[in-house]
């Protein structure tokens, strides 16, 4: 059995979030299915099916949740609960690594772009690639008019960090502060040194999201069995971005296939657990 784990933001089961569909879990469902595992996805809180109120789901909540989707499917009679596994993308990658960690009983875990930075660290490194990746009238603009991205970030990062209410309006968007709240303090090295179970990471090596260089960390600090890889050319999509044009081309690469090699080694790792 494989638990899915969607990325940040209001995403769904698929790991989609509005109108961005990335589509990302299907194509490892359908390959997981002719190897012989079953699998088990679920919205988000207030998203597609769920009930409840996603802008006043913090990170905790959702990861009590994940620990809950475990405890459900280890009480199932047609499930071998020792043969649980649990796989992760982006947000959903540390939240599988918490469960690796013992808040659950899973027997390895993969993490798709996962990330060994604190939340806030992330968040600042993330704005600097992807000014970075700025091309053309952007890239122009925020020269012209001097625009100090990261300082702008740490500005609004630091609001965040003092409000108390569950989600809170900044720059005219309301947003889920409780969450951001969790999310920056959050720091996944704790976790994964904790973990005991077979591991495999992944991340594109042109992704902007979180640093590919996290990699190495992991493997540091995970002391049990873990494989790492860092696939060329890959966005945090997991799709091929050889240009590394960063978030602006999100849309254009959601249209595309799941990159092969990520679903064969996937799937290879999944397959090598059970023999």
């Amino acid at each position: 059995m494989v638990l899915f784990l969607a990325g940040s933001g209001q995403t769904d089961r698929d790991d989609n979030a509005g109108r961005l569909k990335i589509d990302l879990f299907p194509p490892l469902v359908d390959a997981f299915t002719q190897i012989g595992f079953a699998t088990f996805r679920y919205d988000k809180r207030g998203v597609g099916a769920s009930q409840g109120d996603f802008l006043a789901t913090g990170f905790y909540d959702l990861a009590a949740d994940a620990e809950k989707a475990i405890e459900f499917l280890s009480s199932l009679e047609q499930i071998d609960s020792s043969k649980i596994f649990v796989i992760g993308h982006s947000e959903g990658a540390m939240l599988a690594a918490r469960l690796a960690a013992g808040k659950a009983k899973v027997a390895g875990a993969v993490l798709l772009a996962g990330s060994a930075k604190s939340g806030e660290e992330t968040m600042l490194w993330q704005a600097k690639q992807i000014v970075g990746s700025l091309k053309g009238f952007n890239k122009v603009l925020i020269k012209f008019l001097r625009i100090d991205v990261l300082r702008s970030q740490r500005k609004t990062l630091d609001r965040l960090k003092v409000t108390t209410e569950d989600s809170s309006r900044i720059q005219g968007k309301r947003i889920n502060a409780k969450w951001m709240r969790e999310f920056l303090a959050y720091d996944p090295i704790q976790d994964l040194t904790a973990v005991k179970v077979p591991i495999l990471a992944i991340t594109g090596a042109h992704d902007i999201q979180v640093d590919p260089k996290d990699l190495a960390v992991m493997a540091k600090s995970v002391a049990g069995e873990i494989d790492t890889h860092e696939l060329p050319g890959l966005s945090h999509l997991l799709r091929d971005d050889p240009e590394r044009a960063g978030l602006s081309a999100y849309r254009r690469q959601a249209k595309q296939p799941l990159d092969r090699k990520l679903i064969k080694l996937v799937s290879d790792w999944f397959y090598s657990r059970v023999q």
